[in-house]
């Protein structure tokens, strides 16, 4: 049976043009409803994919997101925010797009089509069986993220996917396959729309428990976050003062100025 994209079914709605502001604000919210749930069915595969990142993380491996067009920038993003968030070093968690820095930003053109560039891209890296590289493609058959994909597994790299299509080719090219099935698109075939929502909420998912499991985050708290604004600052001073003996506002901002995350301040503080 030929493989089916429910991600380019046409939209239930027809008209879309006539349709009064308020109406299309609606259905939209409407449509955006579905995608919570349709991730937590795919949460016992969000599960096998986060164990198995963990324990290659802590055993010094890093863990890449590659993909291309909307997939691909969600990935970098989730990236970029692990350091600032979690005190990671920068290169824990990298993030690859199809088309490089310039796709960040703008489309390039045939960039997702290149079934051998995405493996090259990891090779800048030196990706090795110690990582983890996880392939996001709403389709599910982006040739950019399947070719990469089927080159980890030649290579013995453990592999992950997150697509919006059941049993998709990049399915099919990984080890750890998530599927959320969010349905057609609003705006027929708008992947950045449901899908894109479904993809972000599942990266969060990720991201968020294995820092968890790295042990980044101390109770609820963000204890290793990067003090890198006034507002992280203050939070940072308000935690800092809940953790430890420190009463005064000013004596636990120097404190955790002089030590640069909440733990290694509230360590200090109880010496």
């Amino acid at each position: 049976m030929a493989f089916k994209k429910i991600t380019e079914q046409p939209s239930n709605y027809r008209h879309l043009e006539k349709m009064p502001i308020g109406e299309l604000l609606t259905k939209i919210n409407k449509e955006d409803q579905i995608v919570p749930g349709a991730v937590e069915k795919a949460i016992p595969q969000i599960e096998k994919l986060v164990e198995v990142i963990s324990d290659k993380m802590l055993m010094g491996g890093r863990l890449f997101y590659i993909g291309a067009g909307t997939s691909g920038r969600l990935g970098i993003v989730d990236a970029s925010e692990c350091p600032p968030t979690y005190g990671v070093p920068k290169g824990l968690v990298i993030g690859i797009i199809a088309g490089g820095e310039k796709a960040i930003t703008s489309a390039v053109e045939f960039a997702e089509d290149d079934k051998e560039q995405g493996w090259k891209d990891l090779e800048v890296f030196n990706v090795s069986d110690r990582d983890v590289v996880v392939g996001i493609a709403a389709s599910g058959t982006t040739p950019y993220v399947i070719g990469a994909l089927d080159k980890c597994r030649e290579q013995g790299i453990i592999t992950g996917s997150i697509s919006c299509n059941p049993d998709s080719p990049v399915s099919a090219a990984a080890d750890f396959p998530i599927e959320v099935v969010v349905g057609p698109e609003f705006v027929t075939g708008s992947t950045r729309m449901k899908s894109g929502t479904a993809q972000k909420l599942v990266l969060n998912m990720i991201s968020t428990s294995v820092m968890i499991q790295l042990g980044r985050v101390e109770d609820n708290k963000m204890v290793n976050m990067q003090l890198t604004n006034d507002k992280l600052v203050d939070r940072g001073v308000n935690m800092l003062m809940e953790r430890s003996h420190i009463k005064d506002y000013e004596e636990a901002k120097k404190l955790l100025l002089k030590y640069g995350s909440v733990k290694k301040a509230s360590e200090a503080a109880v010496r």
